[in-house]
């Protein structure tokens, strides 16, 4: 009574506290929620000791209380009802539960194993778990305390198998507990995997059913026992088996259909693959799905798949560095020894021993069907003639002396399966030795008898068989040294297996790079830090084209995402920053080593981006800068002799350093100078360019810094070099001089104090040296052309001049015109802005405390003053600039004057000046001469268009492409008529200028400096070029348009008409892909509804089947909704008329087929309808279909009936004009802007030839006046003074 009393007074006593839990939780809190607070408190304390009394109870024998020794059970169930009553808790899983929770497993624990509690708790287990989801990890740890504390290991199977009886149907009812039998599983198989063995065929079952959280319960259920229980090499043969059955049944869920299972299956594997878990036998089987895998449709699944590669190499059993390249050679000598080693022992085969019964045990049957032949009667006639027969033997074996001799001939007999002369042998051995033993038997010729006698000598007597044998031919035996060669041949057999399973490793993982390496620019930012992990991995153990990725992941140090950055910051460090070594001295070696390793052939924007990781090492403090440095200059300077590649490296890695710390470079400008601008500079200008490249990081340019001004003194050394260094070069033939020339000039109007004297000398200077080089008669070169101009520099007529060097002079020319202006507009109107703000923070404090009074005063006023005071100074500061560029730079005095006109006639006289490197050099120089000023951009833009649209070298082409694409920036409303030139190079047939056509056009669209419009149609072609890369970038230009608002949406109409234009020629195939890729960014249902009414409108002005096709197939690309179908029956007039084309009807059928999945049944029927009508007209044509549902189409049709036939080809255009012309009046309701206008006739446009043969006027070879385009839409600029009015 007692104890029954204690488990009510517990049981209230929890669920008031669970009570008042609520009504804590969800009131406000006063008085009586203070007082219950407090008696909860005196609960939760006094329940932990009721728990601990019981367990003490049911710990002694109460069995004897009642009688026969049964306790009755309502005693049991009373306790056990408010055990589970407290495990209803909600809190009874939080760690502050921990004993109370303890407490009631350990009474349950007893009351199981000494009160028959098995069954009740198995099935309270279920019950509670299916309402209760919180508990799984509760009860997992009870089933787990209960089978190995106490012994009850039954309690798990009856769990097990009541889950396993559950159905796939009730498991996918929801408040089934699926969830938490699954979690239940999952823990269980955590704490006693051992256990689940047995009962694990229970479970299997659930792998088939619907409930895709049981599939990933039973796979996690086996990936436990798998590493922890089946592992290891000391298994029997049926935990092989079971092994290799739960291996098989992982692999096959790896192809589950539902991607959290796959996802999970992937994370069991990798947990395997971490705990060496995972067969040798199995690497590759399960490498090859996790490759598969990269390519699925979930992220999830991809991001373990990821995953499980990096697990595969981290624990690879093969090797530490994985290269396919350095397996071959010693796969393929490994592979030639044991050739060798094979025909070596087949050479020497040992002849398998034999023993001499087993040989007689085999003859007998034959040799005692001889015997009993030989030993039968015969006629007198077979006799003689077996005599004959066996005359010539007779006389060989009348040579044995004595019966032994005679023996060892018959055995020899019976060894070659001469059984005949064997028996025959013998007869006549016993007539010629009748006192032998051997033979003495034969007295009485019997089969019996003659078998033994035979066996005798076979096998030979106990005492007789090694001196039979003696004389026997010898048997061959084995050798102590075959036995060598076969333990060696087995090890190579071992050693060669080993090699290509490494090598169909390493192909693995090379290809699943390949993959992973695509990822790295996804817009799913957990995927791209996988990706980064595993290009990390891969690099650590030397995996070949490892490399690719690290670089390839580079340019993500300017990610927006704050995550990706720092994933590949610390990618970064990991491989390149933290060097192992013993002393500084040596990690400081690695870590420069490492990096210009990674420097190596990198491009250009590779070298920018890591300069963001360099400088982010050496502003971090590390104790390795001064070292690394110190290593760095010992390097450039040649103290540590290496190659001219790893000076580079160097030198530009010292320039990375002085973005951080300037004094790294500027202390040591002299070093700089003698050793890579000395005497030795046309030895190496690219060492030259690298050098000037890491002064210029010095400059205020590249450090972006503020205050005055940091610049060199025009007489110091370095520009002495410089000046010297691109002044010879001229007269040189060196191919890496232009980028160390341009490197230069950039860098003296960096850094020198009044650059433009600086490079008026270097021009000076470097004509005269051309002057020279012709006046010396230097040789001529065969494709040179005769200079003929007027100017200072060039009036010696008659000389030839070398063409490079010429072409090298201009490129000089046209740096230093654009380098002038850059300077005027970035360095001299930054100082001018700098020394105003100077002189009016002078002058604020001079006006004392009693102009601040009186501004304080004025304060709206005055700041309103101030704005235009300072607009219009820097309106001012801007005119000075221009009227500079105008009127300053090409004046007559100015040196860059005088070749203008020099590079006009090259530009324009193709025949005469043919040489490739001088073409392209004039016509960059005349392009930046056009930066300079309106004016001269207006008076040279028609001979670049020519130029861009004539000349035969594409790289001519994509400069003046490039060019044309600043100019635009520069001076939009001079280039703006020439818009459409620059679109027609977007159909170039050499693939490199289309490339550079539409990335230029890329920009200026994207940056709103050209207008959108149809001639965005030439990019849309691109999307089906052959070159894959053209294609990914017209693909990236509509990504980004498709960003600004209803960008493709109004250009799409007149896309179509584009493309669809029967002129252009393109077939319906490609006309599909691409309008696929463009109506995919079509998303909104306005925007599809309107587009439906345009493009059916689009129907009346189409003139050909072909057109009408195209529009059908638009029709059907666009995610048709329930609106734009509604818009698609109105306008059924508007292509009725066309469907008995197949080209109309059955783009039209797809788009009911589309829009049938997923309706509603009112919905569904009106697309029947729709059906019915289009098939209707298709099959019998507009003029015989009746339709009863629109009755103002029928009234129609019965005025016209008359005037109506069946459609044939021919008359049907005439109608259709007609009819077309009849229902004119409806066109003008659609929005005029997509309607397709007539052709207007216009005179004949001049053809554009593309030659430029010498026997054409060398001055008319520019576009003719009336090619030029008339500006259309002037671009108005307005002044800082307007836009702050405004």
């Amino acid at each position: 009574m007692s104890v029954f009393l204690l488990c009510k007074l517990t049981e209230n006593l929890e669920s008031d506290s669970y009570r008042q839990n609520i009504v804590t939780a969800t009131g406000k809190g006063g008085k009586k929620g203070k007082a219950g607070g407090e008696g909860l408190m005196q609960w939760d304390s006094e329940r932990e000791q009721v728990l601990q009394a019981l367990v003490q109870l049911f710990q002694l024998d109460i069995r004897s209380l009642w009688s026969l020794s049964l306790v009755e059970e309502e005693f049991i169930s009373c306790v056990t009802c408010c055990c589970y009553k407290l495990l209803e808790n909600p809190t009874i899983s939080h760690v502050k539960s921990k004993p109370t929770r303890d407490c009631v497993i350990h009474l349950l624990g007893l009351l199981i194993k000494k009160y028959n509690h098995l069954l009740g708790a198995g099935v309270k287990v279920i019950q509670m778990l299916q309402h209760f989801e919180q508990l799984s990890s509760v009860f997992a740890q009870a089933v787990s305390v209960w089978s190995t504390e106490y012994g009850v290991r039954a309690i798990i199977g009856e769990v097990i198998r009541e889950i396993g009886q559950k159905s796939s149907e009730e498991l996918a009812r929801e408040g089934s507990g699926v969830k938490a039998f699954a979690s239940f599983l999952s823990e269980v198989s955590a704490l006693v995997p051992e256990l689940m063995i047995p009962n694990i065929s229970v479970l299997i079952t659930h792998l088939e059913g619907e409930s895709h959280t049981m599939r990933v319960a039973v796979c996690e259920v086996l990936g436990e026992i798998l590493v922890r229980v089946l592992c290891g090499d000391g298994l029997d043969e049926s935990g092989r088996a079971d092994r290799d059955r739960f291996f098989d049944t992982l692999q096959e869920h790896l192809h589950d259909s539902h991607s959290h299972v796959r996802t999970r299956v992937l994370q069991v594997y990798t947990r395997i693959v971490n705990s060496k878990a995972l067969p040798l036998c199995r690497y590759s089987e399960v490498m090859e799905l996790a490759v598969g895998r990269l390519m699925d449709k979930s992220i999830n699944v991809v991001k373990s798949a990821i995953q499980l590669l990096a697990a595969f190499i981290a624990h690879n059993p093969y090797s530490c560095k994985l290269s396919s390249a350095d397996l071959k050679k010693p796969l393929e000598k490994e592979t030639a020894k044991l050739r060798e080693l094979k025909e070596k022992l087949e050479g020497t085969a040992p002849v398998a021993v034999i023993k001499a019964s087993e040989l007689w045990a085999a003859m007998v049957p034959e040799l005692l069907v001889t015997v009993r032949k030989e030993l039968e009667p015969t006629s007198e006639a077979e006799k003689e003639q077996q005599e004959d027969e066996e005359g010539g033997e007779v006389e060989e074996e009348k040579e044995a002396e004595d019966d032994r001799a005679t023996a060892v001939k018959i055995a020899q007999y019976l060894r070659v399966n001469k059984y005949r002369n064997a028996v025959q042998l013998s007869i006549r051995a016993h007539s010629s030795f009748p006192e032998s033993e051997m033979f003495a038997s034969l007295s009485t010729l019997t089969p019996e008898n003659m078998m033994d006698t035979l066996a005798l000598i076979f096998k030979g007597s106990d005492d007789d068989t090694s001196e039979l044998n003696q004389s026997l031919p010898p048997t061959p035996q084995k050798e102590p040294e075959k036995e060598g060669e076969d333990g060696e041949l087995k090890k190579q057999e071992m050693l060669v297996q080993y090699l290509k399973d490494t090598e169909t490793f390493a192909l693995q993982v090379e290809r699943a790079i390949s993959v992973i390496n695509t990822m790295l620019y996804w817009k799913t930012t957990s995927v791209v830090q996988e990706a980064v992990q595993f290009c990390v991995t891969v690099c650590e153990f030397s995996v070949a084209n490892s490399i690719s990725g690290v670089r390839k992941m580079l340019p993500l140090v300017w990610s927006t995402d704050a995550a990706i950055k720092d994933a590949v910051i610390q990618a970064y460090r990991r491989l390149y920053l933290n060097p192992q070594g013993d002393t500084i001295r040596m990690k400081a070696q690695t870590l420069v080593d490492s990096l210009s390793e990674l420097m190596v052939d990198a491009s250009l924007g590779t070298i920018q981006c890591l300069e963001e990781i360099v400088q982010e090492f050496f502003s971090s403090g590390s104790n390795l800068q001064s070292t690394v440095v110190q290593v760095l200059w010992e390097r450039f300077t040649g103290k540590r002799e290496t190659s001219s590649l790893y000076k580079r490296a160097a030198v530009l890695l010292l320039g990375m350093a002085a973005r951080a710390e300037r004094e790294v470079v500027l202390g040591n400008l002299d070093t700089l100078c003698s050793v890579a601008l000395g005497e030795k500079v046309t030895e190496d200008f690219l060492l030259a360019r690298d050098t000037v490249i890491t002064i210029c990081n010095i400059t205020d340019h590249v450090r972006q810094s503020k205050g005055a001004p940091f610049r060199l003194p025009q007489d110091h050394q370095l520009f002495s070099c410089l000046t010297q260094a691109v002044a010879e070069g001229v007269v040189m033939e060196d191919p890496y001089w232009q980028s160390f020339m341009e490197q230069a000039v950039r860098l003296i109007y960096f850094l020198a104090e009044s650059p433009d004297q600086l490079c008026s000398r270097l021009l000076q200077r470097s004509a005269r040296l051309l002057l020279d080089q012709i006046a010396e008669g230097g040789e001529v070169n065969k494709d040179a052309g005769q200079m003929q101009d007027g100017s200072q520099e060039s009036n010696e007529q008659g000389e030839q001049v070398n063409c490079v060097c010429l072409a090298q002079l201009l490129a000089v020319c046209g740096c230093v015109a654009f380098w002038q202006v850059s300077h005027l507009e970035r360095s001299v109107s930054a100082e001018l802005r700098r020394r105003r703000g100077e002189t009016e923070e002078r002058e604020e404090k001079e006006k004392g405390p009693a102009g601040k009074a009186k501004q304080t005063a004025n304060e709206s006023t005055m700041e309103e003053e101030l704005g235009l005071i300072g607009a219009s100074a820097e309106d001012t500061e801007a005119e000075l600039i221009r009227n500079i560029c105008e009127t300053e730079l090409l004046a007559e005095e100015n040196l860059l004057s005088a070749f203008l006109p020099l590079l006009v006639r090259v530009c324009s006289s193709p025949g005469r000046y043919s040489h490739p490197q001088l073409t392209t050099a004039a016509c960059l120089a005349l392009s930046q001469y056009m930066m300079i000023s309106p004016s001269v951009c207006e008076e040279n833009i028609r001979l670049m268009f020519t130029v861009l649209e004539r000349s035969t070298l594409p790289v001519v082409r994509a400069n003046a492409i490039i060019a044309l694409g600043d100019l635009t920036v520069r001076f939009p409303n001079i280039l703006e008529p020439w818009t459409q030139n620059l679109y027609a190079r977007l159909s170039d047939e050499v693939p490199s200028v289309r490339q550079t056509a539409v990335t230029v056009l890329t920009q200026l669209v994207l940056k709103d400096v050209l207008k959108v419009k149809g001639q965005v149609s030439e990019v849309a072609v691109l999307l089906i070029d052959p070159d894959s890369h053209i294609n990914s970038l017209a693909l990236n230009f509509f990504n980004e348009l498709a960003t600004k608002d209803n960008a493709i949406y109004n250009l799409l109409p007149d896309i179509i008409s584009r493309l669809s234009d029967p002129e252009r020629g393109m077939s319906s195939e490609d006309f599909n892909t691409i309008m696929k890729q463009l109506f995919s960014y079509i998303t909104k249902e306005r925007q599809t509804e309107s587009l439906v009414e345009k493009l059916c409108q689009r129907f009346r002005t189409a003139k050909t089947e072909r057109q009408w096709c195209d529009l059908a197939v638009s029709l059907s690309l666009l995610s048709m909704c329930e609106r734009g179908f509604k818009r698609l029956q109105e306008c059924w007039e508007c292509y009725s008329d066309k469907l008995t084309e197949p080209g109309v009807y059955q783009p039209l059928l797809s788009i009911t087929a589309k829009l049938r999945r997923g309706a509603k049944a009112q919905f569904k029927a009106q697309v029947d309808e729709f059906e019915q009508r289009l098939t209707a007209v298709h099959t019998r044509g507009l003029e015989n279909v009746e339709s009863p549902e629109m009755d103002e189409e029928n009234q129609k049709a019965e005025v016209s009936a008359e005037k109506t036939v069946t459609r044939t080809p021919a008359p049907t255009r005439g109608r259709l004009k007609s009819k077309r012309g009849q229902r004119k009046p409806s066109v003008s309701k659609c929005d005029d802007s997509f309607v397709t206008p007539h052709k207007s006739r216009k005179s004949k446009k001049p053809a554009v030839t593309f030659s430029s043969d010498e026997e054409e006027d060398e001055e008319d070879a520019m576009m003719a006046e009336s090619e030029t385009p008339k500006v259309t839409t002037p671009i108005a600029r307005t002044s800082r003074r307007a836009r702050l009015r405004n």
